[in-house]
């Protein structure tokens, strides 16, 4: 079985010393029968196994742990309490300037990091061509690193951690600099390193990054690992915290965690955690139903790419509120976000609404979209502004209703996610 598993964190715990004051370290060797600092624990207990060829999204918000796991699994942090196996050779992208010299020019610290990774001068210079070649940055090769943008320097610390092949490839919140045509031979790259078997740990805020590239998700609070599901699961949890977190009112705002082991799709985890709905539900919101109408308006499940679509909401409000805003979401089968909007986005306005008021309201759309199965996501809050944030969430929740897509045999044959309609037009010249 052992042989199976690339990663195994046993008891993990990591602890953290803060000094008031610089004497204060010295006090505490002059006099270590007292304590003259403050105990931080950044990891508490952490277990987690990860097997060969898993990808494994870390999420959680900043300070909640997430680099300080990357840093023991890449043995650059050693655990307070705890043991770590490691099955294979690990590249890692940590911090911004982890494992380069500044002084270096981006040549020799390519063969400085090789060197770390575990190749030799030869290895690292039959590879150095490709590396240079991925990294795209011309003549800078020659300059010290010192002197490079963060986007440079990410381009360059990718290219010298996927030459290697590794084993395990680590990447934490690297992606998020640089210009998209990089990021997207980033994660073309990794793909290919997934289907060759490495295993992948990717830490990211980007939700759409950790749907396309992981199969797993485990999301760390406060040092502690609170679920470990799909990645669809997991996200869905972070955000409604996140949500919650941000309402001055959560007092009247509870997290609801709804299974529904019968739910075709269901999905699973090596966690056997089951976690079907994560809803955001505010004690003074009702709401009565959901659903998706045809444009005769009758109750559908499924629709043809490109028709039209109604989306019916009720509700039934037990308090009145000045400023109030309804919106939705639709999500494929992975969780993915395919279309948001709200009406505030939209620049409609509901106004107050008062105790006992009942609300239905209807949004009106095509679905230009592939064939599959999607779901749609309901926001219910009070208090718009600035670019889509509101003041208070009073209802956020998933798998509010699902429909199919079928194929439209009328339209052009198309590929992708959605459908463009696009019209075209010829012009011939000859040239004598």
């Amino acid at each position: 079985m052992m042989n199976e598993i690339a990663i195994s964190l046993e008891n993990i715990s990591k602890c953290f010393k803060r000094y008031a004051k610089p004497v204060d370290r010295l006090k505490e060797i002059l006099l270590p029968q007292k304590n003259h600092a403050q105990i931080f624990w950044a990891l508490q207990d952490i277990n987690l196994n990860v097997t060969r060829g898993e990808a494994l999204g870390i999420i959680g918000q900043n300070g909640s742990g997430k680099s300080t796991l990357l840093q023991i699994i890449a043995k650059t942090l050693t655990p307070t309490t705890g043991e770590v196996f490691v099955n294979g050779r690990v590249s890692a992208l940590l911090e911004l300037g982890s494992g380069f010299n500044p002084e270096f020019t981006g040549r020799q610290n390519v063969f400085f990091n090789g060197q770390i990774l575990g190749l030799s001068q030869q290895e690292i210079a039959t590879k150095l061509d490709e590396i240079i070649k991925f990294a795209e940055i011309g003549d800078f090769i020659e300059q010290p690193v010192k002197t490079y943008s963060s986007g440079m320097f990410v381009r360059l610390a990718f290219a010298v951690a996927v030459s290697v092949n590794p084993d395990i490839l680590i990447v934490d919140e690297a992606l998020a600099v640089g210009d998209i045509y990089f990021q997207q031979k980033c994660f073309e790259r990794i793909q290919e390193l997934k289907k060759l078997g490495t295993t992948l740990l990717f830490v990211s805020h980007d939700s759409t990054a950790v749907y396309k590239l992981c199969n797993r998700a485990i999301l760390i609070e406060s040092g502690k690992a609170v679920l470990d599901a799909s990645p669809k699961q997991v996200i869905d949890l972070y955000e409604a915290k996140l949500l919650k977190r941000r309402d001055t009112h959560s007092e009247s705002v509870e997290i609801q965690i709804v299974a529904k082991p019968d739910s075709p799709d269901q999905e699973t985890s090596s966690s056997d955690q089951v976690l079907e709905e994560v809803i955001i539900q505010s004690s003074e919101v009702s709401v009565k139903f959901v659903q998706l109408l045809d444009e005769n308006g009758q109750v559908v499940d499924s629709v043809i790419s490109e028709q039209a679509l109604q989306l019916s909401i009720g509700l039934l409000f037990l308090q009145g509120f000045d400023d109030l805003h309804i919106g939705f979401k639709v999500r494929d089968r992975t969780g993915e976000v395919i279309f948001e909007t709200n009406t505030f986005a939209m620049r409609e306005k509901i106004g107050k609404v008062y105790n006992g008021t009942f609300l239905e309201v209807i949004f009106r759309f095509h679905v230009p979209l592939r064939e599959g199965e999607y779901t749609i996501s309901l926001g219910v809050a009070d208090g718009g502004f600035g670019e889509g944030l509101f003041k208070r969430s009073l209802v956020y929740a998933h798998n509010s209703a699902a429909f199919n897509v079928l194929r439209n045999n009328k339209s052009i044959h198309w590929s992708g996610i959605v459908n463009l309609n696009p019209s075209i037009s010829i012009n011939s010249s000859v040239y004598v």
